[in-house]
């Protein structure tokens, strides 16, 4: 497993992030646990085979992060997860399945049920899934580091710490006083680490009448993505789908970027937009990536574009939206309280490339009123 590949995370070896890994398979959880083992931050106190296990290990020890097993024996993770969070609101619950179309589904209903990640188990089993160990431990990390800002937060209101606080550009800094500020004819969103949630919520407080199409790249599996958009669909009220290569871009729809695929645009012969699946390498250790999407987008609707950047680690979609800066767009970003990691909005924020950084509830207002041309 590459070093590189993992994200970068400040975690205290002093005070570790704890886990429990929860699953009936003896062999999938020596290798969780070796795994997480092996990191600086990170300790593995309990390690059961079934969600009646896991309650009463949480009810004995203090921990921060479960893995926890969809499909196990006399207590599943189905059941077993509004009961973790019952004991414990503030735990952070990544879910653990196959990437069956069955278990994908759940995967997302947990999500929605209070779970803050998920991972997919490879078919071909654990022993050589480097990729899967990779993204669990990217995972573990970010949310480690989150659970242990609370603590932090508080004695920083007490003292506060100068050097502990990420110095955010302000929006103020791009200059756009000087140019029209355009009615945009596309939307785009980028997400990843605690997305599904977060674009659940904007795209419920978006307006029926909103005409634009969303352009959506959630980093996601294959399996996962069609599940996704029927998810995204009963939330937003509007028919979204899994983008097909060489359909045309149609008003009042949702089209998310299938996994393993890059989302693009180009303009069609005969008029309008149709859109284009790539195949191409991944980007920032992602397929679908935001940034190819993004670039794609502000090239053909330049000043007509907006992009909004929502949770999830690493800065894929730093590069498309200075993209779609330098043609005439506009960024939204979703701020730091409400994104369960501000790696990639953090990044654009940072850069001083968005004109509002904001919580996740003012985000779908923020669309509608951007789509109809209204400023500030």
């Amino acid at each position: 497993m590459s070093k590189d590949s993992i994200v970068n995370r400040s975690m205290d070896p002093q005070h570790p992030c704890r886990v429990m890994v929860v699953d009936d398979s003896a062999v999938a959880r020596g290798i969780v646990t070796r795994t997480l083992q092996e990191e600086a931050g990170i300790k593995v106190v309990a390690s059961v085979p079934n969600g009646l296990m896991a309650l009463k290990a949480i009810e004995k020890q203090e921990i921060d992060i479960v893995i926890l097993d969809i499909e196990m024996p006399e207590l599943d993770g189905l059941a077993a997860l509004p009961r973790l969070l019952e004991m414990q609101p503030d735990l952070k619950v990544i879910m653990v399945s196959s990437a069956s179309q069955r278990d994908a589904d759940i995967s997302l209903k947990t999500m929605a049920m209070g779970a803050a990640d998920y991972v997919a188990k490879p078919k071909a089993g654990l022993g050589g899934a480097d990729g899967f160990r990779t993204e669990l431990l990217n995972k573990v990390r970010a949310h480690g580091a989150s659970t242990s800002e609370a603590p932090r937060k508080k004695s920083e209101t007490a003292q506060p710490r100068p050097e502990a606080k990420v110095q955010v550009k302000s929006p103020a800094t791009v200059t756009r006083a000087a140019r029209k500020l355009f009615r945009p004819d596309a939307i785009a969103i980028g997400s990843s680490t605690g997305g599904p949630q977060a674009l659940a919520e904007v795209l419920k407080n978006i307006d029926p009448a909103l005409r634009q199409p969303i352009l959506v790249t959630q980093h996601m599996p294959a399996t996962f993505t069609a599940l996704l958009a029927e998810h995204m669909t009963r939330y937003s009220g509007r028919l979204a789908a899994e983008a097909r290569d060489g359909e045309l871009l149609e008003e009042e729809r949702i089209y998310i970027a299938p996994g393993g695929k890059h989302m693009l645009v180009e303009p069609r012969a005969a008029g309008g937009v149709i859109l284009r699946l790539d195949d191409g390498p991944p980007e920032n250790s992602c397929k679908p990536a935001v940034d190819p999407m993004l670039r794609s987008l502000a090239r053909h609707f330049k000043e007509r574009l907006l992009a909004v950047i929502l949770t999830g680690m690493g800065s894929d979609g730093l590069k498309g939206c200075r993209t779609v800066l330098e043609e005439g767009g506009r960024v939204l970003a979703q701020d730091r309280e409400s994104s369960v990691v501000w790696g990639m909005p953090g990044a654009v924020a940072q850069a001083g490339i968005c004109e509002e950084i904001l919580p996740l509830q003012k985000i779908g207002p923020a669309i509608v009123r951007v789509a109809a041309g209204e400023k500030k």
